[in-house]
């Protein structure tokens, strides 16, 4: 069909398109209204020197630099698809050297995620120190962290303790039977720093407090020496206190130290040259020890040094109790003779 005849029937069928030609006409083939694009004759470049272009090699490509990403807790990873079986393999693993699962996830929830193998290595590690199955499940119930602990990174824990804490062979297994966290600290970051810290207060046989390497020098040792100096002990009274008692450092200091001296100044009416003689007092129990023995010797009109009101057993302490009661007061050189007893 030619266009006329489509354009007369498209008529017919759509009125309302004009009765001239309804489609525009087109243009020629090779006509726009663009205009003609001419090179340009003449184009100026700027010039280089010989230096500027001589070839020289490039760098390498810099590699991207990665962005530093805060040091936050990243969330636990998912478990692989066979996790249901892992699962039930490890606790059947756990419970059969006697360690409840369950309670150990509650205390330390990564242990899920722990493979069977690293558990496996840890303990078969642990058992090849001479633990016994009784001490491995004590150990281990007590510190959940330790099955999470690579069996590479315990070797150099025990290196540690033989070698720069000085503690003897026969002794080891006791200190970490003592302390068992002291198997969950890193060398370099924990336990050689608090070492250090130790020695350079003067206390040389760290040996024999060897539970205090698992505490922060910042958060646990500095603050408890700060406290003393704050309520009236200088510096060096305060160090020679814990050189001559280092577990003190072991106590709060809010659930410890200030309703101890609190009771020991208020009620007692004491003064702190006896704590600077006496520190041993904040390792007795306040309501069972410190509070009836006071009471008993105030109702008695008696009043013993520190060491002989707290140190004594029940017996001793009842006995020498009878003997101040039915004599006079103690002599000034008697051990049992104190300032106070003057005031009574």
């Amino acid at each position: 069909m030619s266009l006329i005849s489509l354009s007369h029937a498209m008529q017919d069928t759509l009125p309302f398109l004009p009765k001239n030609n309804p489609f525009p006409p087109l243009l020629p083939p090779h006509h726009h209204d663009f205009p003609l694009l001419s090179r340009p004759k003449n184009l100026h470049f700027p010039t280089f020197s010989s230096r500027t272009i001589t070839p020289t090699s490039l760098p390498p490509k810099p590699h991207p630099k990665i962005p530093q990403i805060p040091s936050t807790s990243p969330p636990p990873p998912m478990p692989p698809p066979n996790s249901h079986s892992d699962f039930q393999e490890k606790m059947l693993y756990l419970e059969s050297i006697g360690l409840d699962f369950f309670s150990l996830i509650q205390h330390h929830p990564p242990i899920i995620f722990a493979s069977l193998h690293d558990l496996k290595s840890t303990v078969d590690f642990l058992a090849s120190m001479s633990f016994t199955t009784l001490e491995l499940r004590r150990i281990l119930s007590m510190c959940p962290h330790i099955l999470t602990v690579k069996s590479t990174s315990l070797l150099p824990i025990f290196t540690f303790l033989l070698r720069e804490a000085h503690v003897n062979g026969s002794d080891l297994k006791k200190v970490i039977n003592r302390r068992p966290r002291l198997l969950a600290c890193n060398v370099e970051t924990q336990l050689r720093p608090t070492l250090y810290f130790l020695q350079s207060i003067g206390i040389s046989e760290v040996k024999k407090h060897t539970s205090l390497l698992t505490c922060s020098v910042e958060n646990k040792l500095i603050p408890r020496i700060d406290y003393f100096q704050k309520i009236g002990f200088s510096h060096r009274q305060t160090i020679s206190m814990f050189c001559r008692f280092p577990p003190l450092f072991n106590y709060s200091i809010k659930e410890n130290y200030e309703l101890k001296l609190n009771y020991f100044m208020v009620e007692m009416g004491r003064d702190l040259r006896e704590i600077r003689e006496f520190p041993q007092y904040f390792s007795f129990s306040l309501e069972n020890r410190i509070k009836p023995r006071h009471q008993i010797c105030v109702e008695k009109g008696v009043c013993f040094p520190l060491p002989a009101l707290l140190k004594t057993s029940e017996v001793e302490f009842c006995s020498r109790l009878e003997v101040c009661c039915n004599s006079t007061l103690p002599l000034k050189g008697s051990p049992l003779w104190c300032a106070k007893a003057c005031d009574i």
